[in-house]
């Protein structure tokens, strides 16, 4: 792992069956021996009943530390899961300690082999546990880009259990929850377009506004005025000025 340019992983990369985007459609048949077991269908995987609200959890990792600091949802233990943490239909955690990493380098890659193609959001959850984590965080930044993984970086037990509860919280969240909200107010609208103006700042853009009382007379104030606007000076005042006289339209 101290070598930057060791390929150590490469042979086992390449034989693991890696999804491809787009994803398409694909139905896993079951055997006649195990017609109930769990079916693959469009990177959704099929679980015997269960509670929606319970992020699953591998048996395996019922000493986890992590396990304590998972607070706000439930948590169910199963043996039938690939993965270490199932948190929504399509979505898995794998979960990997730097520490055991360096010890046991293959381990990941045997992990991503048994996952193959399931589940759409695949995260990789990394406990940083080492003083010297660059050429292993390298490493498995490679990995997690061929594999298509999500990585995480925790620093100890406590973060990691909170990004593992918050993908289950999240679960079903629409996406414009995180997405930035554009205030309806028209000066706070002019301060957010003043601001996109390097190097502008919202305290400039406050400023001026204060100053001029409204756009047209900011766009008709000179360049000599604008450097006197204090905080601005001539190069914030000569960058805004140019700004404010570009046509709209390209000729």
């Amino acid at each position: 792992m101290d070598d930057l340019n060791d390929d150590s992983f490469d042979d086992v990369l390449a034989s693991m069956e890696m999804p491809t985007a787009p994803k398409q459609a694909k139905l896993q048949t079951p055997s006649s021996e195990s017609s109930s077991s769990s079916s693959i269908i469009a990177g959704a995987v099929k679980l015997p009943p269960s509670n929606p609200h319970s992020v699953l959890v591998h048996s395996k990792q019922r000493g986890n530390p992590i396990l304590k600091c998972i607070l706000n949802v439930p948590l169910e233990f199963r043996d039938d899961i690939v993965p270490d943490y199932v948190v929504g239909r399509t979505s898995c955690i794998l979960f990997l300690s730097l520490k055991y990493h360096n010890l046991n380098p293959d381990y990941i890659c045997q992990r991503l082999k048994s996952l193959g193609k399931m589940y759409e959001l695949r995260v990789l959850l990394v406990q940083v546990d080492t003083p010297e984590p660059h050429n292993a965080l390298k490493s498995l930044t490679r990995i997690a880009l061929l594999a298509d993984l999500t990585m995480m970086l925790a620093w100890n037990a406590e973060e990691a259990g909170k990004i593992i509860e918050t993908y289950k919280q999240f679960e079903k969240r629409p996406p414009d929850l995180i997405m930035e909200r554009v205030d309806s107010n028209p000066h706070q609208k002019l301060v957010a377009a003043l601001t996109n103006i390097k190097p502008v700042n919202k305290t400039d853009a406050v400023t001026l506004l204060q100053i001029f009382g409204n756009l047209e007379n900011l766009i008709n104030a000179s360049e000599e005025r604008l450097s006197q606007v204090m905080g601005l000076g001539p190069r914030k005042a000569k960058k805004l000025y140019k700004t404010l006289h570009e046509p709209f339209l390209s000729k």
